[in-house]
């Protein structure tokens, strides 16, 4: 049995900036709250998770439809429309970005570029003078995701192939198990916005 194959029941993971930032600074980030804090961190957390959910709902329904060739090329194209869809049913700014981009689109957000160059492995709250809150929230690798995202010796020619013709720039290869691979990010607004 193909390798895929045994790896699909496990739950998938996706995220993705240029490799090897120096190091930055970042800045401050909150990490408790009270309040309208709180309520926009549950939004955030909400949010997040609903769109990792789907995204691996797309991704293992094209795993079992054609395996990991196939996966690549879904998440291409349904990633930006799942993305969207959440973003407009919460009423917030969502994405995903990492420090190893796949998809150029995915780059992060201003406010959250010292963490991502700093590879913050913990949640980054960053509270906005106007009321709004931002969130960056890390994305751990899981063995499925080692199928496009592992070593580049573990992947499969044809998993090379679409990646070659998806993603010419990829940067997203040489990943294990457990490691940090990117986070999702999310802009609350103040409320009343």
């Amino acid at each position: 049995m193909k390798r895929w194959c045994a790896l699909l029941p496990l739950v998938l993971a996706l995220g993705c900036p240029p490799s090897d930032p120096e190091p930055v600074e970042p800045p401050p980030a909150t990490d408790s709250g009270s309040g309208e804090g709180d309520s926009q961190r549950a939004r955030a957390k909400q949010a997040a998770q609903e769109l990792g959910k789907r995204l691996k709902a797309r991704l293992r329904e094209a795993l079992q439809a054609g395996g990991p060739a196939a996966g690549i090329a879904a998440c291409k194209l349904a990633a930006p429309d799942v993305t969207g869809t959440v973003a407009e049913e919460q009423g917030l700014r969502v994405g995903r970005t990492s420090f190893k981009l796949r998809n150029p689109e995915n780059t992060p957000p201003e406010w959250a570029v010292a963490d991502v160059a700093a590879r913050r492995e913990t949640p980054a709250f960053h509270e906005g003078e106007d009321g709004s809150l931002r969130a960056l929230l890390p994305i751990t690798l899981e063995a499925t995701c080692t199928l496009c995202h592992g070593p580049a010796e573990s992947l499969s020619s044809e998993v090379v192939a679409a990646l070659a013709e998806g993603y010419p720039d990829d940067q997203a290869t040489g990943f294990e198990e457990g490691d940090l691979r990117g986070w999702f990010w999310v802009e609350v607004p103040a409320a009343g916005d």
